[in-house]
């Protein structure tokens, strides 16, 4: 048995798919486990079976290292492998394994269009952080733990209680990774079902947008009403999640629901797509093929470097319904 420290500052979407390393340390070795990430995202982890002690840390890491030193840990395992993750490392000086990133690899591909990106998603090379232990990818996938008090009552919501309705995750952080909202909303004027959007306090504007160039009235803006626990509490209650490379997305994936990504200037093969093993039919990539100047970020911009935005203005907004369409038949 032995007491090992998890790192993985953020986000979201990268936190929830640290979750299959951490199931496996607990229940495969009996671990003592505890986790180190920013005060924002310790929500994540709270109600989570695996975790027996989370960290936080709002700004600066000196705030949090005394307190780690205090706990004599056996083993860090680093999901992070950053800077800041090299500096706790360094401070409580115990034996420490990361994972493989491909920087290089993820340069290439976006610089030379090169691609020597290995064919495993992040899950699996997370696992080779933890392979000094020996332990095994369980193929259950991802975990996402909702607290009781934010299960979302349907009962409240008439729009989606009565006809099976669409989560459509509308948010990103950054522009070129976000679905515009005039094809939002001729995807949902296609599809006709019942839809709620999610998103932050940032989305809520355009949300309104999106209701507005809709003919179909039947939309739900929770965009900025609903805390994280409580927007995955409609996802998991929703009949399919349409969503940009987002936090939920990967937590659509954590609840097996039917997800159709849609994907602008970054590509899945950079190891983020939806894990959703088993069940690879429940997932769908939307994305514009054959765009050669895609990937043009491993993360994103502010506006798109050429000016078009064709990643994103050319997705095929009929593929996008007809396999809704028939995800929502499964």
């Amino acid at each position: 048995m032995k007491k090992i420290l998890i790192i993985r500052f953020s986000s979201i979407g990268d936190i929830v798919l640290t979750t299959p390393v951490i199931r496996a340390l607990k229940t495969q070795l009996n671990s003592t486990i505890h986790v180190l990430t920013k005060e924002k995202y310790k929500m994540i982890f709270q109600d989570s079976p695996y975790v027996d002690k989370i960290h936080s840390f709002a700004e600066k890491l000196e705030e949090i290292i005394t307190e780690l030193r205090a706990e004599q840990f056996d083993f860090i395992i680093d999901l992070h492998k950053n800077i800041r993750s090299f500096q706790v490392k360094r401070a409580l000086k115990v034996p420490s394994a990361s994972f493989p990133k491909t920087n290089k690899e993820k340069w290439l591909m976006v610089n030379l269009k090169i691609n020597r990106l290995p064919k495993k998603h992040i899950v699996d090379r997370y696992f080779e952080a933890g392979k000094s232990f020996n332990i095994k990818n369980d193929g259950k996938g991802l975990d996402y733990f909702i607290p009781e008090k934010y299960f979302v009552n349907l009962d409240e919501y008439p729009l989606l209680k009565h006809k099976p309705f669409v989560a459509f995750a509308i948010g990103g952080q950054h522009f070129t990774k976000i679905f515009p909202a005039h094809k939002v909303a001729s995807v949902i004027d296609k599809l006709r079902q019942p839809v709620v959007l999610l998103g932050g306090k940032e989305d809520y504007k355009k949300g309104e947008e999106i209701r507005t160039l809709c003919a179909h009235s039947g939309i739900m803006n929770a965009c900025g009403q609903l805390n994280l626990h409580q927007s995955a509490s409609l996802v998991r209650q929703s009949a399919l999640v349409i969503s940009n490379d987002t936090g939920l997305m990967h937590i659509a994936a954590a609840f097996k629901k039917p997800v159709i990504s849609i994907w602008g200037n970054t590509i899945p093969e950079f190891g983020m797509a939806p894990y959703e093993p088993g069940e690879e039919h429940k997932v769908v990539i939307a994305q514009v093929p054959n765009l050669a100047c895609r990937p043009c970020s491993k993360i994103g911009y502010k506006k798109c470097p050429k000016k078009h935005f064709k990643c994103m203005v050319n997705q095929d907004e009929d593929f996008i319904v007809r396999e809704a369409r028939r995800l929502l038949a499964l």
